[in-house]
């Protein structure tokens, strides 16, 4: 896939692209009281502007995107005011290096559509917006539909943005477009518009699910995938072109002539800004079409264009080659969103708790079974993430009281990343520990720890509660039998008796996961196959583990691996690989049952099966065919 993703942004760098529509401005406004005063005028306390921030917008920020992909020539065709914005946003457009000739200026009733958001402490205040009441003179229209014809071409695709009630879209602009899209019948045109998609004969659509749902009508009853099929199938019916239908985070349907094809959502960790996403999905279409990719591989693209952009906070963000190579070389998908959200849609094996998410290999053969520790077979650092989550908090606030609001915000953004970083290593969790303390800005540059200090802050406070766990054990007030995840050890003797391998892959530090694999009772099975981490970020143990097994087994991995966890790395890890990735969503305080919320983690990782526990370990040998005399 590495390959194909580089040839594919390689044959862009050669794409020419043209791009018509409301061409925008956001302007962030970053506010800071201690600058305010009070206005001798008004008596009113002032809003004090610290920093000032612009972006492109609406179908600047289409030929942004475009640009950072890397598309050749990149010319636009709108309208801008004579006042500072517009020439503020011609500057940004000159800057990213893109043709501004079909750009024109309308000195009379326009204003360039602007997006002012003030910021205080993080927060968006009340939106002031520019452009509300423009009107397009009709021989502003008339030039501009002149410049798209001098141009057309020219092109390679053209890109028709509307997202404005007061834009460049007029009747007589959208009759003269559909009138040049029927003399240039070799142009593909591409149209994302918010209010009138039906009137784009013989174009490509890209519309999102409230869009579609507004112009298909009413449609039979069903999940969200089966309601957004019914959309696609409805629309690509009535325009019969390919449409591109945008399901937010879980990623796109492409409708054309080989059918309606789904593009799984990426996972995502950490913060998400969705501002600007759709541009740039759009984007990406537009480029990888222009390139000569198909509607199924230029959606491919445009998914990881948006799965970029919406990691960057507060701008609205572009997707650069180098980004898209770096999670599309191995990407992370959300497989089965919907049955993932919804409990009710469980197909489970007769009479057991075990949940079949999808269709398992025919032959299986397994001989190497790897297994997460913590969570999965462990509960002795059950709670760690009430252990990390004030060591975070502390971290991001500093020592100064913070206000109740701005509490409950970082506290749900520790709660969140945490969530979404399960199963990683610590010291990459310290990592974005170190990004969100800048972010919040509340400590000084020079207290500010890096991941390995932030890491033993966390480490002292986890094990002195684990510390406490094992002492316990030690002075028998507990048994090995209470922190194990239940039907463990059965199951890791079963598989051992009858010839599995057993590999423990841990993002525990390496002599601690050693220590308690023995304490708990099972450290001999593995035969000294346990893998923890060592403290450097290159060195990720799930995946050390995963690729020796794939060097012993080649390409038969699909039936002679089984992966066994509770977070989504390992299960990523080895759908990717083509193992057999079986999810443990298990309860760690009573150490049986399930935890809703690993499930549906889980399964949108790419879980093949699901457990609670392993207290059905003889249906689940039974359902996994391994075959052999056991204890």
């Amino acid at each position: 896939m590495k390959n194909a993703l580089a040839r594919l942004l390689e044959l862009v760098a050669s794409a020419r692209v043209g791009v018509v529509g409301d061409f925008c401005l956001d302007a962030y406004l970053l506010l800071d009281a201690q600058g305010s005063e009070i206005s001798i005028e008004t008596g009113l306390p002032t809003l004090a502007v610290r920093e000032q921030r612009y972006s492109l917008g609406g179908a600047g920020n289409v030929a942004a995107n475009l640009r950072a992909l890397g598309v050749g020539l990149v010319r636009v065709f709108g309208v801008a005011g004579d006042d500072p914005f517009g020439w503020q946003m011609l500057r940004l457009l000159e800057r990213e290096k893109v043709d501004v000739r079909g750009l024109l200026l309308q000195r009379e009733a326009w204003q360039t559509p602007t997006y002012s958001k003030p910021y205080e402490g993080g927060q968006e205040s009340r939106r002031i917006d520019y452009g509300n009441f423009n009107r397009l003179e009709p021989e502003t229209a008339e030039a501009l539909l002149a410049c798209l014809e001098q141009a057309a071409g020219e092109l390679d695709i053209l890109v028709v943005n509307q997202q404005l009630e007061h834009g460049i879209h007029t009747p007589e602009l959208r009759s003269g477009l559909v009138e040049l899209v029927g003399r240039h019948l070799g142009l593909p045109v591409l149209v994302d518009s918010r209010s009138y998609s039906a009137e784009f004969h013989g174009t490509m659509r890209k519309l999102n699910e409230r869009e579609a749902a507004r112009l298909a009508g009413p449609l039979p009853a069903g999940d969200e995938l089966e309601r957004a099929r019914g959309l696609a199938e409805e629309l690509y019916r009535r325009w019969n072109r390919p449409l591109f239908l945008s399901r937010g985070e879980f990623g796109c349907l492409v409708h054309d002539g080989e059918g309606c094809r789904e593009v799984p959502g990426l996972a995502v960790g950490g913060p998400v800004d969705p501002v600007g996403a759709g541009d740039s999905l759009l984007s990406g279409i537009a480029a990888a079409l222009a390139a000569g990719e198909d509607p199924l591989g230029a959606a491919e693209l445009g998914n990881l264009a948006a799965a970029v952009t919406v990691r960057k906070l507060r701008v609205t963000g572009t997707a650069s080659p180098a980004e898209i190579l770096a999670i599309g070389t191995s990407p992370d998908y959300r497989y089965h969103p919907e049955i993932a959200l919804d409990p009710r849609r469980a197909n489970y094996l007769e009479d057991t708790d075990i949940e079949l998410v999808a269709v398992l290999p025919r032959r299986l053969s397994l001989r190497h079974a790897v297994f997460d520790h913590d969570g999965t077979i462990s509960t002795l650092r059950q709670g760690w993430a009430e252990v990390m989550e004030p060591v975070m908090l502390k971290a991001i606030l500093g020592e100064e009281h913070a206000e109740q609001a701005l509490y409950q915000k970082v506290r749900e953004r520790v709660r969140d990343f945490i969530d979404r970083t399960t199963g990683v290593q610590t010291l990459a969790q310290m990592k974005g520990l170190v990004e969100m303390v800048r972010e919040f800005g509340r400590v000084p540059e020079g207290d500010i720890q890096d991941e390995h200090g932030y890491k033993a802050l966390y480490n002292r406070e986890l094990m002195a509660v684990v510390g406490r766990r094992l002492a316990r054990l030690g002075r028998g007030e507990l048994e090995a039998e209470d922190f194990r995840i239940k039907g463990a050890l059965q199951f890791l003797r079963e598989l051992a008796g009858r010839g599995v391998k057993l590999y423990l892959a841990s993002g525990t530090d390496q002599a601690d996961a050693e220590q308690e694999a023995r304490a708990l009772g099972y450290g001999e099975l593995f035969q000294g196959r346990i893998y923890g981490a060592r403290g450097d970020l290159e060195h990720e143990p799930k995946r050390v583990v995963l690729e020796r097994i794939l060097g012993e087994v080649g390409p038969r991995a699909a039936g002679a691996l089984a992966t066994f966890g509770d977070g989504p790395v390992e299960i990523r890890e080895t759908r990717k690989r083509g193992g057999l990735a079986v999810g443990v969503a298990s309860d760690e305080v009573r150490r049986f049952g399930l935890d809703p919320g690993k499930r549906s983690r889980l399964i949108q990782a790419g879980a093949d099966l699901l457990v609670p526990d392993f207290s059905q370990w003889r249906r689940l040998l039974d359902l996994l065919r391994i075959e052999g005399q056991g204890s």
